[in-house]
């Protein structure tokens, strides 16, 4: 996929443009239901193309001791991009910062796209046409907040894009997600049985995401080591979030991801939020917990209890203990990769679905709202990757989230679906 990045000096409105391009305010991605997070990364779906958009903060001079970590993030921001918005704010003249930015654009001789934001009215382009004079080719205005021209500048981005297609790849995929210095890098080694990538106790080792093509049981899979994954704010921000960048970018090309936790370490917060990654991109989940070198049940057991409590979200998914160090309990994890593969990818005849929500229907009758009950009429598997459910019921203000959950659970209850997110979507129809 192409990657467009958003790059402007403070208070341009980036991020309100960023926030109108990935939250779907003018109908071009499908959220999937996941952990709320703040977001610096998304995949943009208009039309028939697909790209990812990266928000790369506020380009400011006057942050003195900052200017190297400015330089390093503008450096990187144009290294990873195809196509640069750069945005700037029509309702204030240019200062240096519009002036270094483009400079460094010019020198990149990447295809630039300058958004004049802010123009909401005629009083408010006074300044706009300054702008012509930074000698790009091409120029849009648009107005951020009230959705002005933002169509048109989709249009913009696209213009050269290739129309998207799902290339198909008989090889299953799996990457290795979490925290730096978790041991993903050890563990891939361990499970492809040969040292072929660096192993250090430096968090932050593996900067790119590496591909190694290996055979288990006859079969050919591709196993995808990425960085790790730091939680946001550190002052090296500018940096990492491009190694979150090329994380999401391995997630995405993955069909089961790996979330490794450090036993030694415990869990972290931001153990929950990287798996949310995972959830919203649609891949099937296992969790790997690392650097267990003891054969203490009762351990296990309330470690087990503990991720469960931490992880109220992922029921679904399995859990290994592993020392990657040791060899221990490695032969575990590919078994436990077909699994979620496989349940991400069933199909189910509409037959089946149907005897299981009736019975689940008659079993448990949804609560009434105002004298008016939910009706299921039927229900059928729209898509697989990850499983959708799509129920035609007589309306969707009826559906409640505790019967959303028990009808997931009873789908679950009977259909082998561990380590993969499914979706619910409900639809109205008029019976008849």
């Amino acid at each position: 996929m192409k990657t467009v990045a958003l790059v402007g000096r403070p208070n341009v409105g980036k991020s309100t443009l960023f926030n109108k391009l990935s939250h779907a305010k003018i109908s071009i991605i499908e959220d999937t239901p996941g952990v709320t997070r703040d977001r610096i990364y998304s995949i943009i779906n208009y039309l028939d193309y697909r790209f990812n958009l990266i928000d790369t903060g506020g380009i400011d001079l006057s942050e003195g001791n900052f200017n190297k970590l400015i330089e390093v993030q503008v450096e990187i921001a144009i290294d990873e991009a195809d196509v640069i918005v750069f945005l700037v704010d029509g309702k204030d003249s240019i200062n240096q910062n519009d002036r270094y930015l483009a400079n460094k654009l010019h020198k990149s001789g990447k295809r630039v796209i300058v958004a004049i934001n802010k123009i909401d009215n005629k009083e408010s382009n006074v300044h706009k046409y300054d702008y012509y004079e930074l000698g790009f080719s091409e120029y849009i205005e648009i107005s951020s907040e009230h959705s002005s021209n933002i169509r048109e500048l989709l249009d913009m981005i696209v213009k050269d894009f290739p129309k998207y297609e799902e290339k198909l790849d008989s090889k299953i995929k799996f990457s290795l997600i979490g925290r730096p210095n978790v041991g993903k890098s050890s563990l891939v080694n361990a499970i492809i049985g040969e040292n072929k990538l660096i192993v250090s106790n430096i968090a932050g080792t593996t900067r790119d995401a590496v591909d190694t093509t290996f055979r288990y049981n006859e079969e050919e899979y591709v196993i995808i080591d990425t960085a790790g994954i730091r939680k946001r704010g550190k002052i090296y921000e500018n940096i990492e979030k491009y190694s979150l960048l090329r994380s999401l970018k391995a997630i995405e090309r993955s069909d089961v991801c790996l979330l490794v936790i450090d036993y030694l370490d415990g869990i972290k917060e931001h153990d929950k939020h990287i798996a949310s990654y995972a959830i919203d991109a649609g891949k099937g989940i296992v969790i790997v917990v690392n650097k267990y070198d003891e054969n203490d049940s009762k351990k296990k057991n309330d470690y087990i209890k503990l991720i469960r409590a931490e992880f109220q979200f992922l029921p679904y998914v399995n859990i290994i203990f592993v020392s990657a160090k040791n060899k221990k309990n490695i032969h575990l994890i590919m078994p436990e990769v077909l699994l979620a593969y496989e349940s991400r990818n069933r199909h189910i005849a509409t037959s089946v679905l149907n005897e299981i929500i009736e019975e689940a229907y008659n079993l448990n009758l949804p609560p009434s709202y105002k004298g008016r009950r939910l009706k299921i009429y039927y229900v059928q598997e729209e898509t697989v990757a990850p499983p959708k459910f799509v129920f035609y019921v007589n309306s969707k203000n009826l559906i409640h989230f505790s019967y959303y959950r028990y009808l997931e659970n009873k789908l679950r209850e009977n259909i082998e679906l561990t380590g993969t997110p499914i979706i619910l979507k409900f639809k109205e129809r008029t019976r008849k």
